[in-house]
C-alpha cells in the first residue's frame, strides 16, 4: 500500500504529526477514512501520505461535512498515492458553497445576538424565533430557526 516499511508511520507517529488521537486513527481506519498495512506483528503501518488525508479530514470537519459525507469524497482519492494539488481542488469546490451558507448565517446570527440566542423560546416576546405554541418541538432537538437580518420578528427562517 503505501511503500517500503522504513518510510511508513507507527500509530504513535502518525498521531503525534497530525494531531488526531490514537483512537480517532483507528476511528478513521474503521470507517475506511484512512488505511494502515500490518506488520508481522499486527502493529498498523501507515503510508506517510496518510497525513494529508488527515489534513483533508479535519479541514472538512471546520467546513461543517460530516464523516460519512467526507469518506465519500476520499473514496475519489487514490488509495496507493499522496493526492495531487488537482485532486485535492476537486474535492474543495464543493465547500465553497457550503461556507458562502455559514458565513451567510453567522452574519444574520451576529445582527440579532442582543436580542436572540436562537433557542426556539417560548416566552421572549421580543426574540426573533418566538415560539408560542412550540411549533419547533416537532422538529427536534436544539435550535433551527435564524432570522434574516431585517426581517419581521413573527417571521422565523427554517
Amino acid at each position: 500500500m503505501g511503500g517500503t516499511p522504513e518510510s511508513q508511520l507507527s500509530i504513535g507517529e502518525v498521531a503525534r504529526r497530525s494531531g488526531a488521537s490514537v483512537p480517532t486513527l483507528r476511528f478513521y481506519e474503521e470507517r475506511a477514512l484512512i488505511s494502515a498495512d500490518r506488520t508481522a506483528g499486527n502493529q498498523r503501518r501507515y503510508p506517510r501520505h496518510v497525513l494529508r488525508r488527515l489534513a483533508f479530514i479535519a479541514a472538512a470537519q471546520r467546513v461543517g461535512l460530516d464523516l460519512a459525507s467526507i469518506g465519500a469524497l476520499l473514496s475519489g482519492l487514490p488509495a496507493h498515492r499522496a493526492p495531487t494539488r488537482a485532486d485535492w481542488t476537486r474535492l474543495a469546490r464543493p465547500w465553497r458553497s457550503i461556507l458562502d451558507a455559514r458565513i451567510h448565517e453567522l452574519q444574520s446570527l451576529r445582527e440579532s445576538l442582543d436580542g436572540c440566542i436562537g433557542c426556539g423560546c417560548l416566552s421572549l416576546r421580543r426574540c426573533a424565533l418566538f415560539n408560542p405554541s412550540d411549533e419547533a418541538g416537532s422538529e427536534g432537538s436544539g435550535s433551527r430557526w435564524l432570522r434574516e437580518a431585517g426581517a419581521p420578528s413573527s417571521a422565523p427562517v427554517p
